[in-house]
């Protein structure tokens, strides 16, 4: 790609790159916490992993990383897993 020619558009374009890699930084932190809940062994260990995944979210979500709507889901999601894996 064409690097900008304007002193603020070089400023703009560092900010841009600067934000995308904290962005995807917590996304691959909400990944992970996701991962650690479904891959969890006990209901306990399942527990554990849900309260740290959903503050995760909630987080990025207040952030703006996530949409509100996207962190609700996701947190209804694992919710429901985790209710499944106390159940058995």
């Amino acid at each position: 790609s064409l690097m900008p020619q304007l002193k603020a558009s070089i400023k703009d374009l560092r900010k841009t790159k600067t934000h995308a890699a904290r962005n995807q930084a917590w996304l691959s932190r909400v990944k992970s916490a996701m991962k650690k809940v479904r891959s969890a062994k006990s209901s306990d260990a399942v527990k554990t992993a849900l309260g740290s995944a959903v503050k995760t979210i909630d987080k990025a979500a207040a952030k703006g990383i996530l949409n509100w709507r996207t962190a609700d889901r996701y947190k209804s999601r694992l919710s429901l897993f985790a209710n499944k894996t106390a159940k058995k």
